[in-house]
């Protein structure tokens, strides 16, 4: 029988983030995916700015730029009529943000901790796959097979046995490891195999996805470039501003889904004709979900196995990043015998409740998007629907305080902004040091012990029995940012404790280590 440390069902962006954190931390994994190959469905078409920040500690930075939207490209939102300035068509109001470039140089410009240290990127799903697949591909440490499923499991006190299936040809295959992470979407199998249920709302609304290429620009992008196109009956995805493109809008009432017909749905929310190549066409249903808890003994669910949203917000995959990244170096920790027990039962107490936050706000843009649609109905003119549109305004995405400003003691701040605060639990804020680094950068993989000013550290560090780095900042302009003398940092640069002093490092680490905040 085969042995791994973790097996990981489900090979999608959650998925291979886990399998890439577990390297990271020198961690065998086994990854199965029932698919044969990266999918084909565009799904996310952005990953935040929080999510790049994990992604720039896992070494993965230069390859996503590389896939995403050009840097120079702007993120902006367009309210329009139509696409057809020729019949009329009018934009209506763009909520307007900038490139990456142009972020770039805000964060540079500000630098007092309310910045990330990554912009944002615009990339589809369909491209950042590929990309994460190679990394794990080209990994020792990971073993990743595709077009296998995961069927089945049984655990006990020293580990889980999992059936693995070969998709080509049936073949049954038993493995052994000390943890599963269920990773395998929506409709997770390892979910309905551990019992747990679904809280909140399924199928909110049935939508019509249409995936398809075209060079017609002149039209595609009438009133210049922008991130997304959108009317009350749909949402156009400039997925690379050169020819790719994606428009999520409503299938026509009492209608068989087989029986659409995409180009007629294309020509009639565009205003007018246009050559396309469509690549994949299918009816979807939102939904607003959470599962009740989010593993049981020592399985584990992460991502759309754990949380589905409506789109609005952009919250799914980027929300499933931060779940991978939390659950993988408390794996990582426990299997190099340094975590404490609790250290593990802390992943659903902190990720759950992001969950939750999460689920609430996608429900609330989507609110927005209704109460908008409503407007295009009632508004007495054109003039009034873009002042309407402009009141109502573009928190989902706007919500910084959602991005970045979750924190895992339970305290909830504003949704829309990000407050930098060191209290435990909170995301450390981003600064460059006068010297031009980022702070970011100087970070340790496993924990590091910020040092601001006279105070004595070495508690902490002698009575470290985990990997700790010591990075002394000696930068009064940003200093006070940090609101303590000493800020030990987690793998995932949450803040595990704060202070200006130190007596007890045993009792601090003892906390930390069992998943508790000092």
């Amino acid at each position: 029988m085969k042995r791994v440390p973790v097996l990981i069902a489900g090979g999608g962006p959650v998925g291979m983030t886990l399998a890439r954190t577990l390297a990271f931390y020198g961690v065998r994994c086994l990854l199965v995916e029932r698919n044969a190959s990266t999918t084909r469905h565009p799904k996310m078409d952005i990953t935040n700015g929080r999510s790049m920040e994990l992604f720039r500690r896992l070494g993965l930075i230069d390859q996503l730029r590389a896939a995403g939207v050009a840097e120079a490209n702007n993120f902006d939102v367009s309210w329009i009529t139509s696409l057809a300035r020729e019949t009329g068509g009018r934009e209506l109001h763009r909520f307007r943000y900038p490139s990456v470039i142009e972020k770039r140089a805000e964060i540079l410009e500000k630098n007092d901790g309310s910045q990330p240290r990554e912009p944002a990127m615009r990339v589809s799903q369909v491209k950042i796959e590929p990309v994460l697949r190679q990394a794990i591909v080209n990994d020792p440490l990971v073993e990743a097979r595709w077009g296998v499923a995961f069927e089945d499991f049984e655990q006990d006190e020293s580990g889980v046995t999992a059936t693995l299936r070969t998709m080509e040809t049936g073949a049954i295959e038993t493995v052994r490891c000390d943890f599963l992470a269920g990773c395998d979407g929506g409709s997770s199998t390892v979910r309905d195999k551990l019992g747990i249920g679904l809280e909140g709302k399924a199928a909110v609304a049935h939508r019509y996805m249409i995936h398809f290429r075209s060079e017609a620009r002149d039209l595609l992008q009438s009133f210049g470039i922008a991130w997304h196109y959108q009317t009350d009956k749909g949402t156009l995805i400039a997925q690379d501003d050169i020819d790719t493109w994606t428009l999520q809008t409503r299938p026509p009432a009492d209608v068989d889904p087989a029986a659409i017909d995409p180009h007629a749905m294309l020509d009639a929310w565009a205003g007018r004709r246009f050559a396309r190549d469509i690549l994949v066409a299918n009816p979807w249903f939102t939904h607003l979900l959470l599962a009740e808890r989010y593993g049981g003994g020592r399985v584990f669910l992460a991502g759309d196995a754990a949380h589905q949203y409506i789109p609005t917000g952009g919250y799914g995959m980027n929300t499933g990043i931060g779940d991978a990244v939390d659950l993988g170096w408390k794996l990582a920790a426990t299997l190099k015998g340094f975590a404490r027990p609790g250290l593990l039962a802390s992943y659903e107490s902190e990720r759950r409740l992001v969950g939750l936050r999460n689920r609430l706000a996608s429900g609330r843009h989507t609110d927005i998007r209704i109460e908008i649609a409503n407007l295009y109905r009632t508004a007495v003119d054109r003039d009034a629907l873009a002042r309407g549109i402009a009141q109502l305004g573009n928190a989902e995405n706007e919500s910084w305080g959602i991005e970045f400003g979750y924190r895992y003691d339970g305290v909830e701040g504003d949704p829309l902004i990000y407050q930098p605060t060191t209290a435990p639990g909170a995301r450390l804020p981003s600064v460059f040091l006068h010297d031009g680094s980022a702070l970011y950068d100087r970070l340790g993989p496993w924990f590091t012990l910020l040092r601001f000013g006279d105070a004595d550290p070495s508690p902490l560090i002698d009575a470290a029995p985990a990997p700790l780095e010591t990075v002394v900042v000696d930068d009064p302009s940003v200093a006070p940012i940090y609101e303590a003398k000493l800020v030990l940092v987690r793998p995932d640069t949450h803040v595990a404790w704060r202070g200006n002093a130190c007596d007890d490092g045993a009792a601090i680490w003892a906390d930390v280590l069992d998943g508790r905040l000092g």
